[in-house]
Formats: structure tokens, C-alpha cells, sequence
């Protein structure tokens, strides 16, 4: 039986403008877009319809599964938890990021992030969950132990994004131990000589094992067609390292030069739409606000908090950016970036992933999600 959803009086978003007219959605796809308003179907009041967002990098259920030190939740209920906020802020494919290497004092074990993928794969089955899940798997590529964890998704169809990062002070996000102090001494408690040790330790690590489980899982994702994102690249060396690896996405890159360099190389180059909602970054990197300006940015992360991914493009488009360009930084872009061809705009014959939007001033407010012309909120 055909299904089909007429959204009549919106203000379509398209790739290169905005349309006043009607979306018709039919058997999950989009099957027209015309100017002017139609006598059938539901009157969208003159909102927004914008393309579902496309999330590649939140470490949102993480904050649902470990919410406090030492606890555990129960894996499907902080994962129906966290994909009810998602969907709410308008985001209909989400990567979400799973902790491959364990230093012993942080991180998970072994089996755990295993368990919370078959958990996931459980829960869509089961048509529990309202935005579609996808893997990203974040590999701190310094720990001893990242080639085990990672071996256990060796064979997972879930799994579309890959990370390298190397957290070890003196190394990209941390070459100064301003921010490392702030992240590990005064966060643990250290002594001076407790977190001396930890540094060295750290660092021992990552001259160890940095480069040789940067070559493996490269070459595993490369040999199973997985994008792979740098992570926190800061100098001109990173970025020609990442091109070596044959890398499309630039996550989070923490020097001007590092983000020039990799969108001229044509990496996606990726910010966190936090920074973008509060100005500055947290950890006191650059500000995504400036790349876009420098015309650098390419796509937004949730990262922490969902609803800064649809919040961040009306605050870009209030400074000046085009609405179409900056949703096509949460939409379009992030979806080509890893090859998922059949959504992120809204275009005929793409999956009918729809979220309408009302913005009379500052923050936006979903009103309502399709996804695959379903109603999901």
C-alpha cells in the first residue's frame, strides 16, 4: 500500500535556496516539491522543512551509559534514552561514538563497547529506536590495547566511521599541559608526582605504539571501504600524514594552518557545534565561528550536546552565512563525507527525512521529525 504525506505552506530548505511550497513524501522517499501551497494535506503554518540532520561524532550515550563514575546503565534503556533526544533535535542518522583502547584508569573494558553495539543492533531490530545508528569508532590509537578492542567490530555492518586520535600530552589537542592539567591532574586529584608519572607514562605509550596502530587500523578500514577521520590535527605534518592515510574527515583540527590545509586537500573539516553555540571552544582551541568565516568549515558536531546541531546553523546564518550553506553543514556535507548518498537534502528520490522547524527569533524549536516519511516525533 503506497503511504504518502503531503506538507503543504513550509519554507523548504533546499541545497541552493529556500522554497515557500509543498513536500510531498511517498513509500519513504521524496517524491516532489513544488512552489505554493497545496489545497490537501497538513498545513505547515509557514516553518521550516529542513533535511534530517546527519550527526557523525556525539559522545552522547556514553554520558547515558556511564553517568556517573563506576555506573553502568542498562544498555538498551540508556540507548532508547539517548536516541529520544537526538530525535528531538531533529538528527535522523546518528554516528554514535564507541571508546576503542582503555588506559586502565579510564576508558571500558574489553567486551564493553561489544556488548553496547550488539545492543544497539538489538534495538533497531526491534524497532525500538526513531533516528537510524550508525558506528563510529573512536580508536585512541596510544593505548596497548586499541588492536584488541578494535578486532571485535572486525566483521559489524554498523560500523561507517573510524577515528585516529592520540590523547597523550605533548600530542595535538594537548602540545601545551595547560589544558592536560586542567583534564587530568586537577580532575583525578594527581600530586605533582602522581601526574609527572602519568605523563610519562602516557607519553611512553604513545611513542610506542602511536604510529604502528595508526598504520594497522588504517589499512583495516582502507581494505573495508570505512571512512576515517584525523582527530585534533595541529600542524602541517598531521595534516599531510592524514592525507597519507587517505583520510576524509578533519575532526576537530585545533590550528587555523591544520584546517586550511586539510579543506584544500578536500577533507571534510569538522567542528563542534558546541563551540559555535557558546563562541569559543572548551578545551581553548579555535573557534569554529572563525573557520567558518575563513570559509573552512565544511561540518558540525553535536558532540556533546544534541540540540547544538540544530541550533548552530541559525546562529551562522545570523551572522551572515546563507541558511541553506549552514544546514548543509549538518545535513548534506556530513552525509556525502561518508558515503551516505541517499540522504541529507531534500531532493526528490532521497529518503524523506524531514524535520520541521519554527524559529520566530533565537533558539529554533523542532516540531516535528519524519524519517523514511514515518513520523517520528
Amino acid at each position: 500500500m503506497t503511504r504518502e504525506t503531503v506538507l503543504s505552506n513550509a519554507r523548504i530548505v533546499l541545497e541552493d535556496r529556500i522554497l515557500d511550497g509543498t513536500l510531498v513524501l511517498r513509500d519513504g522517499l521524496v517524491a516532489d516539491i513544488s512552489e505554493g501551497p497545496s489545497a490537501a494535506g497538513e498545513d505547515m503554518e509557514g516553518d521550516y522543512l529542513l533535511p534530517g540532520l546527519v550527526e557523525l561524532h556525539t559522545d552522547h550515550l556514553e554520558a547515558h551509559y556511564s553517568p556517573r563514575p563506576g555506573v553502568r546503565w542498562e544498555k538498551t534503556a540508556a540507548i532508547q534514552s539517548h536516541d529520544a533526544q537526538v530525535v528531538t533535535s531533529g538528527i535522523t542518522t546518528v554516528f554514535d561514538c564507541l571508546r576503542m583502547g582503555s588506559d586502565g584508569e579510564s576508558g571500558f573494558e574489553k567486551g564493553e563497547m561489544r556488548a553496547m553495539a550488539d545492543a544497539i543492533a538489538g534495538a533497531q531490530n526491534e524497532d525500538r529506536l526513531r533516528a537510524e545508528h550508525l558506528i563510529h569508532l573512536r580508536c585512541e590509537v596510544s593505548t596497548d590495547n586499541v588492536l584488541d578492542h578494535y578486532e571485535e567490530f572486525e566483521d559489524d555492518p554498523l560500523v561507517r566511521l573510524v577515528s585516529l586520535m592520540d590523547h597523550a600530552p605533548g600530542q595535538r589537542q594537548f602540545q601545551t599541559l595547560d589544558q592536560y592539567i586542567l583534564y587530568h591532574k586537577k580532575k583525578r586529584g594527581l600530586t605533582d608526582e602522581e601526574f609527572d608519572a602519568f605523563c610519562k607514562r602516557q607519553q611512553d605509550l604513545s611513542a610506542r605504539y602511536a604510529k604502528p596502530h595508526r598504520d594497522a587500523i588504517a589499512a583495516s578500514c582502507a581494505a573495508r571501504g570505512i571512512s576515517i577521520a584525523s582527530h585534533d590535527d595541529a600542524t602541517l605534518d598531521h595534516v599531510e600524514e592524514a592525507i597519507g592515510y587517505g583520510i576524509r574527515l578533519a575532526e576537530f583540527p585545533t590550528s587555523i594552518a591544520a584546517a586550511k590545509a586539510s579543506h584544500g586537500a578536500g577533507m571534510s573539516v569538522l567542528m563542534g557545534a558546541p563551540n559555535v553555540v557558546r563562541g569559543r571552544s572548551h578545551s581553548g582551541n579555535i573557534a569554529a565561528r572563525d573557520l567558518a568565516g575563513l570559509g573552512v568549515l565544511d561540518v558540525l558536531s553535536s558532540d556533546y550536546v544534541p540540540f547544538s546541531l540544530m541550533h548552530a546553523p541559525f546562529i551562522l546564518a545570523d551572522e551572515g552565512m546563507d541558511l541553506p550553506k549552514a544546514i548543509a553543514m549538518v545535513s548534506t556535507t556530513p552525509a556525502r563525507t561518508v558515503g551516505l548518498d541517499d540522504r541529507g537534502a531534500i531532493a526528490k528520490g532521497l529518503r524523506a527525512d524531514i524535520v520541521r522547524v519554527r524559529r520566530p527569533s533565537g533558539v529554533p524549536v523542532v516540531r516535528s521529525v519524519w524519517r523514511q516519511g514515518r513520523r517520528v516525533a
